[in-house]
């Protein structure tokens, strides 16, 4: 039997190991897996956000949406005890990418913002970027080669830009990235117009070759030209978009392309959030 002056020390020592324990759960309570990536693309209406979570459990959103949507969906794929996100991504400055992220930036701790480099001064930017000023975040212009390593056997790397494009227009500069684990990668090109797309094929086809392709600006026909699909050779296209835009997005020439190369489209229009996870090997869907 324990003395009274043991008691409080072995009451700690059991509140430890049951905090403890509770840590090496939470990743399975959440519905995480420590072997498993996840991307989902998150129904934002129209506009584009990614939230992607690695199996060691970093963290990376690219772009935010139009709105404080953004918000709502993130609280469905993480933790409400997690405050913190390990990468931000601006692909490039538009309302529809980035506005929803002057929040995110309010709420979440960010240790780091990956941006194009882009000149594009308006009410968002400023808002963004004043609300960056008050916080720690490291900022990283994004450049062809950089690879980010998760070191969980995720990979990031940036494709494009591969120079300084402060003066291109915005969409054109957008980030182009590719998320790679074991044999499935995710290409996700912001709203990189065709000029663009051929573009960076012409600098390496073989870097392009992925399982999933978001399409670029929310299957607008200035995007997802028949070369660059090719060379993608996706088995799956998520389209980005708000139901009824007036934008007229997807294009029908972007579902002709599509269709002609047997692809599988997935609309967060249509199906709401789409996640894919993988373990390297086994990829599966879930709407």
């Amino acid at each position: 039997m324990l003395s009274q002056d043991k008691k409080p020390l072995a009451l700690l020592f059991f509140l430890v190991l049951l905090f403890g324990t509770w840590l090496i759960w939470l990743p399975t309570l959440n519905g995480k897996d420590a072997t498993t990536l996840t991307v989902t693309f998150l129904d934002v209406g129209q506009g584009d956000a990614i939230f992607i979570e690695t199996p060691s459990g970093r963290q990376i959103l690219i772009d935010g949406g139009r709105d404080n949507s953004v918000l709502r969906e993130l609280g469905k794929v993480m933790s409400f005890l997690d405050r913190s996100i390990d990468i931000v991504v601006a692909t490039h400055p538009d309302a529809d990418h980035i506005t929803g992220l002057i929040e995110v930036f309010k709420r979440y701790e960010i240790s780091t913002f990956l941006r194009p480099g882009v000149k594009h001064d308006t009410p968002a930017t400023q808002s963004l970027f004043s609300t960056l000023g008050s916080g720690n975040t490291e900022e990283i212009l994004a450049r062809r080669g950089q690879v980010f390593d998760f070191g969980d056997g995720v990979y990031i790397r940036v494709l494009f830009p591969d120079r300084d494009v402060s003066d291109l227009e915005s969409n054109a500069a957008s980030i182009i990235l590719k998320v790679t684990f074991g044999e499935h990668s995710f290409l996700l090109t912001g709203d990189s117009p065709k000029h663009i797309e051929n573009y960076v094929a012409s600098l390496d086809t073989q870097l392009l070759a992925s399982t999933v392709l978001k399409a670029g600006h929310h299957g607008s026909k200035t995007s997802s030209s028949e070369t660059f699909i090719g060379f993608v050779n996706p088995e799956y296209v998520v389209l980005s978009r708000g139901c009824e835009n007036s934008y007229g997005h997807p294009h029908q020439e972007v579902l002709d392309v599509l269709n002609n190369f047997n692809i599988e489209i997935l609309d967060t229009c249509e199906e709401g959030t789409v996640t894919f996870s993988t373990d390297g090997t086994i990829l599966q869907i879930k709407k």
